[in-house]
């Protein structure tokens, strides 16, 4: 396959994840553009991203409506060799993976959202670093709904108290929280965990504690369930198969 046809099977696909959310929203009786989408590129070569981003951005434009994708990648290490390359884009990169605290530097001179905090460690890392370097940075709890010991994540009955202190750190945006849905093709049970993670979002917002006022944001969904997640007031749905095929771990 040469990179042309990569290229154009990628906006073709592309265009059809964003019919499928359009449709998700109308189903659940959203507002159109409501929920944003982030393009989980890992392992993608920038080249394939660079066609994404400038397809959709004109289709956007074309379209009069709607937000631009996000991009969100899984390792630093990816995060820190695209990034430089792709500046140019003006795309918000967000790190959607597990971050190490000796990794803090390298990541936020790139992201400018952590959606994988899972631990008050890990936040004081990013705010100790943040207040050194005078920026700030969004971040989101990540929260395991599901229970699988393969997922990271606070477990949800902890999920509010981790919340409410990152919320109080400084240098930190809260901007809500973030989860994997189950590993299930029961849909039933892939929708009670984005459920889940929607009531203690209203529950976090609610709290009136210290920098929970904007935390309103749920990332979650996938390329297998956007519907679901989208029907339980996703905000954001991070998309990579769907769009760019299966690919190597």
């Amino acid at each position: 396959m040469t990179l042309d046809d990569a290229r154009a099977g990628v906006t073709a696909r592309l265009r059809q994840v964003r019919a499928r959310l359009r449709e998700a929203e109308g189903a659940a009786g959203r507002d159109p553009g409501s929920v944003r989408l982030l393009l989980a590129t890992k392992t993608v070569p920038a080249e394939l991203v660079r066609a994404a981003v400038e397809a959709d951005s004109a289709d956007v434009h074309a379209a009069g409506a709607g937000s631009p994708v996000l991009l969100g990648e899984n390792r630093v290490q990816e995060l820190v060799a695209k990034a430089p390359v792709l500046t140019d884009l003006a795309a918000e990169l967000h790190l959607i993976g597990p971050l190490q605290s000796n990794k803090v530097n390298h990541a936020l001179r790139w992201a400018t959202c952590v959606e994988s905090v899972d631990s008050l460690e890990l936040a004081r890392r990013l705010s100790e670093r943040c207040v050194a370097t005078a920026r700030k940075v969004d971040v989101l709890v990540q929260v395991n709904v599901s229970g699988e010991p393969t997922k990271r994540g606070v477990a949800p009955e902890e999920a509010l108290g981790l919340a409410t202190d990152v919320a109080a750190l400084p240098a930190l945006r809260l901007r809500g929280l973030m989860t994997i849905g189950a590993n299930s093709t029961d849909p039933g049970l892939v929708r009670a965990g984005y459920a889940r993670l929607r009531s203690l979002r209203d529950d976090l917002v609610a709290s009136g504690a210290p920098g929970t006022d904007g935390a309103t944001g749920l990332s979650m969904g996938m390329s297998g369930d956007l519907e679901l997640a989208v029907a339980e007031g996703a905000t954001v749905v991070r998309i990579g198969t769907a769009v760019f095929g299966s690919r190597t771990l």
